[in-house]
């Protein structure tokens, strides 16, 4: 995973964001400065409430900063409008999150399709990259079935092959393992590893689970939201 490693991908600068709330101004994030390495697996450590979880989606332009910037590749996502960054995380992020929001009335390989759909890609360029993507998940001979057909763990692999039908620069992954067995999770955190290993893709992953977050490169705790 190492040699993989190459310049800075995302830096946040000073981030904050706040909520307003019946009690007044509830501070999630309170001016995290951080450094995302491209080709690195970046562990997010913390208890619940921590923040973690709002950073990811602001870090992936899922949520804007009440303060601060994100800069990613050079470029502030934070200053781009509603177009703009829906065109980048068609394009440049993938997302993992607990429960896979699979749709279910659409079969496995339609869902992998769904995002280069969205993004205007010909049809036959995307199912081709999607059996091929469900192939590297284990999956080829699932692709015609709908998400209730299949196992937690089958379904989590459909999730992450969504996430990388565009070729993302980075997944951000947010607790990916939380809803399955010991067993199944760290198949899926395998799974994680080969791909930042073989493509160089960047992981940032949000975890409870020491275990994993041990097998990151480098790990981060948060703690009222700041990094300790």
């Amino acid at each position: 995973m190492i040699s993989n490693m190459g310049g800075t991908l995302i830096e946040a600068v000073e981030l904050g964001k706040s909520f307003r709330t019946e009690a007044g101004e509830l501070d999630v994030l309170k001016g995290i400065n951080l450094e995302i390495v491209a080709g690195e697996i970046l562990g997010i450590i913390g208890a619940s409430g921590a923040g973690k979880s709002t950073l990811l989606h602001i870090l992936g332009a899922l949520d804007r900063p009440t303060r601060g910037r994100v800069v990613f590749e050079g470029n502030d996502i934070a200053a781009m409008d509603d177009a703009a960054l829906a065109q980048f995380r068609n394009t440049s992020v993938g997302f993992v999150f607990q429960f896979h929001h699979l749709l279910p009335e659409f079969t496995a390989l339609e869902n992998v399709m769904l995002p280069g759909m969205i993004g205007g890609l010909p049809v036959r360029e995307v199912e081709e990259k999607a059996k091929e993507l469900l192939g590297d998940m284990g999956l080829i001979k699932r692709i015609r079935h709908r998400p209730g057909e299949l196992s937690g763990g089958e379904q989590q692999r459909v999730a992450v092959a969504r996430a990388l039908i565009r070729n993302p620069k980075v997944v951000f992954a947010d607790e990916p393992t939380g809803n399955l067995d010991t067993a199944t999770g760290n198949d899926l955190f395998g799974l994680f590893v080969g791909l930042n290993m073989k493509k160089g893709i960047t992981f940032v992953v949000v975890t409870h689970n020491t275990a994993l977050s041990d097998r990151c490169n480098r790990v981060l705790e948060m703690a009222d939201g700041a990094f300790v």
